[in-house]
């Protein structure tokens, strides 16, 4: 069929009238879906637009879909993407056991399928995932936590805020908090277990009643940066808000690597940050793209060994935080 600016037309209204994206696939490129539970997370948008930029400067076309957290929605994202041939998959699920039949259809079309930061449940259909390793990162930032905790003396009464449960990032995380300060009982008492189910307000109530109940608290780590500003309020209330350094100074670690850490470790409030390493992730993602077009079968799990992130050592890591892409963009913009 010859391409003219009609049957150019006739496709985009088309494509329009299904909802879908529009896109001219130029010969021999590669489409890649990007399927989106959602975009509330400051680490998802980074995530696709760091994806969009990279599938760019790789000469492929990506399609994009959002589930707004509805796994039924996202399996006939899936489908239809498969019914348009792309490539590859690239998804974002909200639970891990209900994209065990996206798998499966995306399996019988020989589609390959790719996890980002989140593993499926484990099954016998086949496709990859890239998770953080979330434990360890963790346990790198505790100990580090917990040195300075020995550096300065003294007992020390500890607060963990946790995320959502269903989350295995959330249990691998939580997980690798106490895998550190469970060794070090002598000079850590962890007072407090803030359920957030990635809640903002819970967190804010839950860490409010656990200051109250322990106005000694001098310790404490959240599982997920977004928390921050919630954190940062209870803490400025209860006058624990301090700089390392000055009187009253709560050690501070976070989780993910975001804006508002690079901010508060530029400042000097937050001591230690885990970070997950998007950029790197993305490469991991699209290198298990052109491993199984050509053929290959990498490990249904791949892990970002993530890193460790402190004031001592922000100018050097910096570059490699995503946060501070962001950081970058919005004093730009302000």
């Amino acid at each position: 069929m010859n391409m003219t600016r009609r049957t150019l037309t006739v496709g985009a209204l088309m494509a329009a009238a299904a909802g879908l994206p529009i896109m001219v696939k130029a010969e021999g490129t590669k489409t890649v879906a990007l399927l989106f539970d959602s975009l509330v997370s400051p680490f998802w948008v980074s995530g696709i637009e760091i994806m969009r930029q990279k599938a760019k400067a790789k000469g492929w076309t990506t399609l994009e879909n959002i589930s707004n957290f509805d796994d039924n929605k996202q399996f006939e994202q899936v489908k239809a993407m498969i019914s348009r041939k792309v490539d590859g998959i690239l998804i974002i699920q909200t639970d891990a056991k209900a994209v065990i039949p996206a798998i499966r259809a995306a399996n019988e079309a020989n589609i390959p399928m790719v996890h980002f930061n989140r593993p499926p449940a484990k099954s016998d259909a086949y496709s990859v995932a890239i998770q953080a390793d979330n434990r360890k990162i963790m346990q790198d930032t505790v100990s580090f936590l917990v040195d300075e905790a020995k550096k300065q003396g003294g007992k020390y009464k500890a607060v963990i805020l946790i995320g959502d449960l269903g989350d295995v990032n959330a249990i691998q995380r939580r997980d690798g908090f106490f895998d550190v300060v469970n060794k070090n009982k002598d000079i850590i008492d962890v007072v407090g277990r803030v359920a957030t189910e990635w809640n903002a307000d819970k967190a804010f109530a839950g860490l409010t009643n656990a200051i109250q109940a322990n106005p000694d608290v001098n310790f404490l780590v959240t599982s997920s940066d977004f928390l921050h500003p919630q954190i940062e309020q209870v803490l400025k209330s209860a006058d624990k808000w301090h700089k390392r350094g000055e009187p009253g100074h709560v050690l501070f670690g976070g989780f993910d690597g975001d804006e508002g850490a690079y901010a508060r470790l530029q400042d000097g409030y937050l001591d230690a940050c885990g970070v997950q390493n998007l950029f790197l992730e993305v490469d991991m993602a699209f290198g298990a793209f052109e491993d199984l077009w050509a053929g290959k079968k990498p490990d249904k799990l791949l892990l970002d060994p993530g890193f460790v992130i402190t004031q001592a050592s922000l100018a050097d890591k910096r570059e490699d935080m995503w946060g501070y892409t962001v950081w970058k963009k919005m004093q730009k913009a302000g």
